[in-house]
């Protein structure tokens, strides 16, 4: 089977996924956009999932992103990771969404490098459902305040939510969390329109909170030990 065979059968399987859950939701299909997570896989599987229709892609490290970003252009490209603050003005060159906003100092640092590309940046707040440092993402606490900066940015627009559910925890329950705070801040910035949540073991629980966005890796493109081939 040839890798664009083996890749066109994989989205099918998670379209049928997210098709089913969303039916299970009462919600419509087009509520929801698929997030092709490509870290440590070639360009070319980037490039082949666009052929395929896929129109988000993203990753987690600055350095592949860029390089990859610089040869698969026709897409969204998101950036999903941690980011440290010294990445930002790079990230910000390239990348249409950044889901890992967690921090003031990275507000600025994203801003300042959006204007310095002489581009706009839209951009996610991830929120921390467990408090692990070593994830990323601010605490509930803080949100509201980080939500009124960026607001306040000049090149910065503010979208949504975005967060990964805790190991070991129940993701109903915490995708359950996470639409209540992302009602929340919603009510006081309509635009926040973006519920990132979900991968690829846990995108229907996240579909039935209101995802509006999927972040799926390992379904799409396969397990990781093999992406060096």
């Amino acid at each position: 089977m040839s890798r664009r065979d083996e890749l066109a059968r994989n989205l099918a399987a998670v379209e049928q996924r997210i098709g089913s859950a969303c039916a299970a939701a009462g919600r419509a299909r087009d509520e929801v956009t698929l997030v092709a997570v490509t870290k440590t896989w070639p360009a070319s599987d980037a490039q082949l999932l666009g052929e395929l229709g896929v129109t988000d892609l993203a990753e987690n490290r600055d350095q592949e992103a860029r390089a990859k970003a610089a040869v698969v252009t026709g897409v969204r490209w998101h950036f999903v990771g941690t980011l440290q603050t010294n990445k930002a003005r790079s990230v910000a060159a390239y990348a249409h969404v950044v889901h890992s906003v967690d921090r003031p100092a990275l507000v600025e640092a994203l801003d300042a490098g959006a204007a310095r590309a002489g581009r706009e940046l839209d951009v996610l707040l991830q929120v921390s459902l467990d408090a692990d440092p070593a994830r990323g993402g601010a605490l509930p606490a803080d949100l509201a305040a980080l939500a009124d900066q960026v607001a306040g940015c000049d090149r910065l627009t503010l979208r949504g939510l975005m967060a990964v559910a805790p190991v070991g925890a129940e993701p109903a329950a915490a995708f359950a969390r996470l639409q209540e705070l992302h009602g929340r801040l919603r009510a006081v910035h309509p635009g926040m329109t973006v519920l990132s949540a979900g991968m690829s073991g846990d995108l229907e629980p996240a579909i039935a909170a209101g995802a509006t966005h999927v972040r799926v890796g390992t379904a799409v493109l396969g397990h990781r030990a093999t992406a060096l081939r």
